[in-house]
């Protein structure tokens, strides 16, 4: 394994524990103290965590930290296989080392900030999928700008996007659009209801914006 890769690998890892940890964290803290978060709170809580690891390993491992992302890149021929597996690897296990440690710290929590729907199984997986497919299509956008100026705001771009989906989404479907964000909740606690949702529609949808995208930047 190269030093380079092995350093994207890490980047990896530590950018989706700091997802999970500060994110999901969050929606346990907002459940333990009677909602003193709220959506709002919660919502900026991984809009900013989000922000923040863009610009610390965007220059590294492109701070994929979500594998329906990697998996549309991939799809796109954007990036290697093997890069594809060790990227969705090692963002599980970031994610999931996350929750284990949030159930050392808040051991009575009993979803440790699962998603879990509810609103209806087909309202929450055409959200997922919608609001993942337009999440790509800004990921995609804003990172291969020309213009230096506007491809430095990435990170806080694809921040607020994130915070507005939640916002929107939130109360429906959970808001994941990432499946690293909720298998790891969902393994650690037991509670895996729904979790093929989250798994799923972010993935397809990360896909079809890959392919739409390709549509549109043909010459």
């Amino acid at each position: 394994m190269k030093n380079k890769d092995l350093k994207n690998y890490i980047a990896e890892f530590i950018g989706t524990f700091a997802l999970v940890f500060c994110g999901t964290g969050a929606v346990i803290v907002d459940q333990q103290t009677n909602g003193s978060l709220g959506l709002l709170g919660v919502s900026l809580s991984f809009g900013i965590i989000i922000t923040a690891m863009v610009y610390v390993f965007g220059n590294i491992s492109g701070a994929h930290i979500n594998p329906a992302i990697t998996i549309g890149l991939a799809f796109g021929n954007l990036i290697s296989k093997k890069t594809l597996l060790f990227y969705v690897a090692f963002q599980v296990l970031g994610a999931i080392t996350a929750s284990i440690l949030l159930k050392l710290i808040f051991n009575e929590s009993l979803f440790l900030g699962a998603t879990i729907p509810s609103g209806t199984i087909i309202q929450s997986f055409i959200i997922e999928f919608v609001l993942t497919f337009f999440l790509m299509l800004t990921i995609l956008g804003i990172t291969t700008q020309k213009d230096k100026e506007v491809s430095s705001l990435s990170g806080l771009v694809i921040g607020a996007v994130v915070v507005g989906f939640i916002l929107f989404s939130g109360p429906i479907s959970g808001g994941s659009f990432n499946p690293a964000r909720s298998i790891a909740p969902a393994l650690v606690s037991g509670n895996l209801t729904m979790l093929w949702i989250f798994l799923t529609a972010p993935t397809i949808g990360a896909i079809a914006a890959m392919l739409v995208w390709k549509v549109l930047k043909q010459k």
